[in-house]
This record gives C-alpha cells, structure tokens and sequence, in this order.
C-alpha cells in the first residue's frame, strides 16, 4: 500500500517541481485536511460564489465561515480588485477555486495573503495542468488540492501538496485517522463503475441504468444545487469542525471520497495518470479551438491556451444550448448556477461584496469537454445559439 502511495505522490511531486504530496481519497478531503490544518475554527475564508456546493460545505464541516468573493465576468475568476479592504481586514484565509481549469490570480491573492498574514489555500481539482505567473497552479499556497477525477478520469483519488515538506508526517497522521477502511464491495462497485457508465453512453437511457449510476454514487442531483435543508444544516454547525455531520453533503456524487484505496483501485489511478501527458495536450488543443470561436472568453486568446478540464463558452439560453448538445449526445455538466450566495443565502454565508458579475457568468457559461471542440461548435452554430454579450445586465434573459 505504501509502495503504490509513493509511486502516485512522485509522479505528481515531479508536476509541481519538488512540492511534497500526500495522496488523498479525494480532493474534498483532501481540503478538509488543509483547511483544519492551517484555519482556527471560526475563521472567515474567501472563496468563489461560483463553485461546487459540495466545497461550501466541506468548508462549513472545517468549522468556517465562506466569504463569496466578486469575480471576473469572463472566466469566473476572483477579483481581487473589486474586493473591498474591509472584507480583506477580516480574513483567515482564501480558497482559490481555478474554475474549469482557468487560474485564479495566484500571485496577487498570494501578495495579498503575505500581507495579512493569513494562508493560501489551493482547490486545483479543475487545474492539473494549468499555469500562473509561470509556474504550475497548485505551487502558491500554503497547501493546494488536487483530484484524480476529472483530467484522468479515475473517479477517485487527489493529492494534498504542501509547501512546507515538514508537514508531511502530521498531515499523514491526520488524514489516515480519518480515514474510512477499504470494503470489499466499495472496490466492487468502483470497478464495475466503467460499465455503469456506458451503458449511459449506449443507444438508450434504461432504468436499470440510472438506477446503477446512483447505486454508485455518481449521480444524485436532480437540480443543478443539491437540497440545502437548512435546518439540517443548522443541527450540523453545532457539531462542526467534523466531517460526520455533514457527511450526506459532502459525499454527495463520491460516496467514496474518505474510504482507504484498495489495491485494484490505486493500480487503475496509477494507469490514467502515467497517461495524463496527452490527455492535457488534447485538452489544450481543444481549448484554443473554443476560446478562439465566437462563444469565447474575449481577451481569453492573448496567452497561450491552458489544458482546460471544461470550457465555459458564454452563451445567450444556455439551457437551450445544453439541449441542443443533448441531441446529439453530448453531455455537459459542472454547471454551477446559482451563485453559493444566493443558494444558501446570509445565514450561512458572507454575501459577495459585488455579486452580479458571478450571477451573470454562472448563467451564461457553458462548460464543454475541450476533447469534442469541432462537433460543439458544429451543434451550437447549426442550433443557432447567440453569444452572450459581456454588456448584459444581470437581470437579462437566459
């Protein structure tokens, strides 16, 4: 078991030029970590109002509050400009999110950090391959997190990295006695999960298909947030920081994310990953194709393409474009809308100082897989999808 963690760790050491990595279940738990590690509970963390729900809620169970941050319109990242002083004043920490692959502003969140005294802590799960100021995202913060889901398609497995390599055996102590052990039937399902999921890319969508897929944990949502039940959410703050209370958000679509890897699931993690080289090339190419078509990010072209894990096209009705994408087969996903602000509202969440920018980008973005450029763009021309125009106001149409 040892052997396979040190295979998986040097390999993504080599990525990050020396940085020490801790493999992790998950990437969510591997933020749980960094979080309980380097932020006193009661502490205030920005982040992006444009993220995965099940992110608020891993930095809840840390025993945190999430400040939602303004971001830039054209690729959701954080702006750090329009931040004002008074929310920088009172800080404990920023989370990075690097949505879809596209860098937050590592070097100024990380100016900004070293003023106030405060970490940086890196959600890189989107952003294996992705650059910033010259180097690798993930190599700025105190810690960054990575996962094995997306780029590799494993379905399971991340990596801790940590600036400080003396860390290495707290935080290995820490994340093993969190730890869940390894079943018999969780390997099962992980193993079979693959044919779970093409009998979803098959001809037709059965019952019995469905029905496997959320046996699995690979998909509950029926909307694009998950229920937030608040008063649920209410009994679970008194018991946080600890993962158990918020154990039925935080595994939502990974019912596996603190589970000890078996041996037949690190041998195929260790497989996609050797792999990931050309996986991030055709992403690349992928990416510049999108970004130079007319549902672009604009100025988004003026450096070189990044390795993107989706690509958040802008356009006019997405959700007539994501059933246009549908009839031909093409499935898109990581939609997330709306913004964390609106979605758990003040009782649980420092609203974004200037929230339109993220509504307005989590309405019109459309993530595609970069692999599929030439056949999107063929469907959305021929549906005649509109670009959505920078100058809209955020109470426009969809």
């Amino acid at each position: 078991m040892v052997s396979a963690y040190a295979e998986l760790e040097g390999r993504m050491r080599d990525r990050l030029g020396g940085r020490e990595c801790l493999y992790v279940p998950s990437c969510r738990f591997g933020l749980y970590l960094a979080l309980r590690r380097w932020c006193e509970p009661g502490g205030r963390v920005l982040m992006s109002p444009v993220n995965d729900d099940v992110i608020f809620f891993v930095v809840l169970a840390a025993g945190l509050r999430p400040v939602q941050a303004p971001l830039d319109p054209r690729d959701g990242s954080i702006d750090t400009a329009a931040v004002p002083g008074s929310v920088w004043r009172g800080l404990s920490a920023v989370l990075t999110t690097n949505l879809y692959g596209n860098p937050d502003p590592a070097p100024e969140l990380r100016a900004h950090c070293d003023r106030l005294g405060i970490p940086l802590i890196e959600d890189a799960a989107h952003a294996i391959g992705s650059t910033v100021g010259g180097r690798p995202v993930g190599t700025y913060g105190e810690a960054s997190v990575f996962s094995l889901s997306k780029h590799t398609a494993a379905k399971t497995g991340g990596f801790l990295a940590l600036a400080d390599p003396k860390l290495r055996a707290e935080l290995t102590a820490a994340r093993d006695e969190l730890l869940h052990p390894a079943r018999a039937v969780d390997e099962l399902a992980y193993l079979t999960r693959p044919y779970a999921e093409a009998a979803l890319r098959g001809t037709r969508l059965v019952r019995p298909a469905r029905a496997a897929v959320r046996l699995l944990g690979m998909e509950e949502r029926e909307e694009i947030r998950m229920p937030l039940r608040a008063d649920e959410l209410r009994r679970a703050l008194t018991a946080a920081p600890a993962l158990a209370p918020f154990h039925s958000w935080v595994r939502v679509d990974m019912h596996a994310y603190r589970l000890r890897p078996g041996s037949g699931r690190l041998r195929r993690t260790t497989r996609r990953l050797a792999r990931l080289d050309g996986v991030l090339a055709a992403h690349r190419a992928g990416t510049a194709r999108l970004l130079a078509s007319e549902y672009g990010t604009p100025g988004a072209t003026d450096e070189p393409a990044q390795p993107l894990f989706r690509v958040p096209l802008l356009v006019e009705d997405r959700d007539a474009a994501i059933a246009a994408l549908a009839r031909h087969r093409i499935t898109t996903g990581y939609v997330y809308d709306p913004p964390l602000d609106s979605y758990a509202g003040e009782e649980f969440t420092d609203l974004s100082p200037a929230p339109e920018a993220a509504a307005r980008f989590a309405r019109h973005a459309l993530p595609v897989d970069p692999r599929r450029a030439d056949e999107v763009l063929g469907v959305l021309r021929a549906a005649g999808a509109r670009p959505a125009r920078l100058s809209e106001s955020p109470g426009g149409t969809r």
